[in-house]
């Protein structure tokens, strides 16, 4: 076994530490720390990432993303590999899933969110749509409803690490546009609104197995198009739609693991629907949206601490204003 000595290790111009690669054993009078804490605070993981949209006169194929623990502005991650609104977004910890969108596509695109770049092309859904409502946990997406033109009850999925087209799952118990994202912990995702036979109910699937969406309870307020987002034990759905012309800033929350009706949490800073959420184990942000009277697509980005109730607080702004888009983090709650 060959001997090196640390002290011995430089680095000429002084501008970092040593680069050490292939070492699998060593041995030393001093120990080794190993970092701690949650990782989504020690660099590396802690990244929400808005995905495609809408804003008039045409879609887009944006990809922007924030860092969740701080505050700011948008910056810019890439390109999908078209341009639409409704994107279903969802994903692990390495790799994101980016499913359907108007223009009645089947497209399923990928992006490891640790860097930036564009999207890549990864597979199909089993049926053409938009506003798939996405969930995961570490190793499945799951794409539940939609509409294109009409409202589905279609759910289907995918494995992340393996790049291919979607298989069928099973059906929600009603045909519903769902709108963006999930709460979801690492078992169970939850949807709720939509355009379809009742914009009040709550369903959810467990993400592991095959089967039917199950009823969890009701909204505070009868709604489409709100955005989404959860840590493991708590969900909120943030904006939505009551009824044209119309929309709210209405925050409610739910217990995952449980079920039952929603409870109010707070409001968002902006009256908006279409928006999309990320989140961190602590913070969830809502981002984008649409005001339809007067017409105004917003570029907000607002958040919340998860554990506790009360209004939204500005974080920062998109790039540009943007609604009808998707969401996706790699901290969410469905990696536990």
């Amino acid at each position: 076994m060959s001997e090196f000595r640390i002290d011995q290790i430089y680095c000429k111009d002084a501008t970092r530490g040593p680069d050490v690669a292939g070492i699998t054993t060593f041995t030393g009078t001093s120990g080794i720390v190993m970092p701690s804490g949650d990782t989504a605070y020690r660099g590396g993981r802690g990244r929400g990432v808005w995905t495609g949209g809408y804003a008039a006169p045409a879609n887009n194929d944006r990809l922007e993303y924030v860092t969740i623990s701080t505050t700011g502005n948008a910056t810019d991650f890439g390109n999908l590999t078209s341009s639409r609104h409704g994107v279903g977004s969802s994903g692990n910890s390495t790799k994101s899933i980016l499913a359907g969108g108007s223009g009645a596509v089947n497209t399923i695109d990928y992006i490891h969110i640790s860097s930036t770049g564009n999207s890549f092309d990864f597979g199909d859904l089993t049926s053409a749509r938009r506003f798939a409502a996405a969930c995961n946990n570490t190793t499945r997406s799951v794409f539940v409803g939609g509409d294109q033109p009409s409202a589905q009850k279609t759910i289907d999925y995918v494995t992340i690490a393996n790049n291919g087209n979607a298989q069928d799952f099973g059906e929600l118990l009603n045909d519903t546009s769902s709108g963006s994202g999930a709460a979801q912990s690492p078992t169970r995702a939850v949807y709720g609104g939509g355009d379809g036979d009742s914009t009040l109910k709550m369903q959810y699937i467990t993400q592991a197995t095959l089967g039917n969406a199950k009823l969890f309870g009701d909204l505070t307020v009868s709604r489409r198009g709100a955005a989404r987002l959860s840590n493991t034990t708590r969900g909120l759905f943030g904006g939505g739609n009551p009824g044209s012309p119309s929309a709210i800033n209405t925050i409610d929350y739910i217990t995952i693991s449980s079920l039952g009706d929603a409870i109010d949490f707070g409001d968002c800073t902006v009256t908006r629907w279409l928006s999309a959420g990320v989140a961190s184990a602590t913070r969830g942000i809502f981002g984008g949206g649409y005001f339809p009277s007067p017409a105004a697509t917003r570029d907000t980005l607002d958040y919340v601490t998860i554990a506790s109730t009360g209004n939204a607080t500005d974080f920062g702004n998109l790039t540009a204003a943007n609604r009808s888009v998707g969401a996706v983090a790699d901290t969410n709650g469905g990696l536990g």
